[in-house]
């Protein structure tokens, strides 16, 4: 923070009272995250989120921005038809002085700002399984609201970004060149990625033949990114939109899993304590299933338990493939950092394929009510 000038920053943005201070916030592991405190005349210190955006991680923070603005204008409309709360059920950016979405400071730097939504938190595990039951709703209801959003005018803010065949042969590559020496240490996690390699594919091939729809998708659901009412329990907001662009369901119900089903640390080094809980599994599909089933098609559903295993194997690769390539994309807090988060995706794998069967039927079960 020491070569931040945020009174140059908060100045730029159409923001309420007086700048008092600005603090780190949150876990996010790509972009810098605050929060900005401002006071107005003769009330209690109120609070917004600011965020640097990486733009080593997303190249173009203006198509990025583009997309939120398009897609958070377009919820709040929906929100607001159905009755609901939009300066609490969606993000509502905070716009520049000159009505951008965005601020680039004077070192090129972008920046954004949001509405503090109060009275509601995210959860970096699940403490109550009825909050997974919650954020299925959440992500449910926010995929239907945005089915009718046409998906191709948004931009691909990363290229390929759960193109899961595109994610192995990066590996591979990865592998190949050993930049750092690494690949004597993991080659028991090499194995298990090679020996999985035709189904990476599975999903983009059923998209390229026209089997599969191509949906407005957030792309990064994992349970963190859904806020959950301090009161209700509810999943009132899902957050986090740098990754909204044209998608598949399957792979926010995947990711969805993927984190949300873990009852350990994403980073957990003792794998005894990672599974996949099915108790867990079958509240998100219930509740995800509860809203979307019916906008779902056939193929999509058939496929929604077989997403979970492959969205934890493509984020095993990333963890796996950053480690090989010197950890230049997750920001990392120890060494091997990026190999433990690897381990504790692949043990869910496996956990996943032993369980298959068992999801397949709770998916089954939600689909027909």
């Amino acid at each position: 923070m020491n070569n931040i000038n945020f009174k140059e920053v908060v100045q730029n943005f159409a923001f309420e009272g007086e700048f008092i201070e600005a603090s780190p916030y949150g876990f996010g592991h790509i972009n810098d995250t605050f929060v900005v405190y401002f006071k107005k005349t003769n009330t209690n210190l109120h609070r917004y989120i600011l965020q640097r955006i990486n733009s080593s991680t997303f190249k173009d923070p203006e198509e990025l921005m583009e997309n939120i603005g398009g897609v958070t204008s377009f919820l709040s409309k929906k929100i607001l038809e159905a009755g609901g709360k939009p300066l609490r059920e969606t993000l509502n950016i905070i716009p520049s002085i000159d009505g951008r979405y965005f601020y680039k400071d004077t070192e090129n730097r972008y920046w954004r700002a949001y509405i503090f939504i109060e009275g509601a938190k995210t959860y970096q595990i699940v403490e109550n399984p009825n909050h997974l039951y919650n954020a299925g709703k959440a992500l449910g209801k926010f995929q239907k609201l945005l089915s009718e959003y046409p998906a191709q005018s948004l931009h691909e803010t990363i290229a390929d970004f759960h193109n899961t065949k595109k994610r192995y042969e990066v590996f591979l590559e990865a592998v190949n060149k050993d930049t750092e020496n690494r690949v004597g240490e993991v080659k028991e996690e090499i194995e298990f990625v090679k020996k999985r390699a035709d189904e990476v594919s599975i999903l983009t091939d059923l998209l390229e033949e026209g089997k599969l729809p191509l949906r407005v998708t957030h792309n990064d659901t994992k349970f963190n990114n859904v806020m959950i009412d301090d009161k209700t329990g509810e999943g009132i907001c899902v957050i986090d939109l740098d990754t909204v662009m044209p998608g598949l369901s399957l792979y926010d119900f995947g990711d969805s899993i993927r984190s949300g089903t873990n009852p350990a640390e994403e980073d957990e080094k003792d794998l005894s304590k990672v599974w996949m809980d099915l108790e867990l599994y079958e509240q998100y599909t219930k509740g995800f299933l509860e809203v979307a089933r019916d906008f779902l098609t056939p193929m999509e559903l058939k496929y929604l338990p077989f997403s979970a295993k492959l969205m934890t194997f493509e984020c095993g690769i990333r963890f796996l493939t950053d480690h090989l390539s010197g950890d230049t994309y997750f920001k990392i807090h120890r060494e091997g950092h990026n190999l433990d988060r690897a381990r504790t995706q692949f043990k869910m794998v496996a956990d996943m394929e032993d369980k298959m069967e068992q999801m397949v039927k709770i998916v089954e079960k939600y689909s027909s009510k």
